[in-house]
């Protein structure tokens, strides 16, 4: 069985969707996060890279959402070898956690 994967474009375009709604720059982010460049902030959005943990727990704190909230997750389950019938309920337990989750 496989585990959920960030999506690192739509979480550039939720990371953008916040800086919009709190009337941030990518400048002002870069400035906040005492980042080298500005060109990070743009990586992000691209969804070539997302911030490092440090960062992502400052941009929460900046945008008043949870880190998880930024974060978006593929919810996809890659499965394999579901043989045995304790590997189907872990199965059938995770999927209810997700649906949980997104209620």
């Amino acid at each position: 069985m496989g585990f959920p994967k960030i999506d690192k474009k739509r979480t550039g375009a939720r990371i953008r969707i916040l800086m919009e709604q709190a009337e941030v720059t990518p400048s002002y982010v870069a400035k906040y996060l005492s980042l080298s460049c500005v060109q990070t902030v743009y990586r992000w959005f691209e969804g070539v890279n997302i911030p490092t943990v440090d960062n992502l727990y400052a941009l929460s704190r900046l945008f008043g959402v949870t880190v998880d909230y930024m974060l978006v997750g593929t919810n996809v389950v890659e499965t394999a070898k579901l043989g045995t019938d304790s590997n189907i309920r872990v199965l059938v337990y995770y999927k209810k956690l997700l649906e949980m989750s997104v209620a």
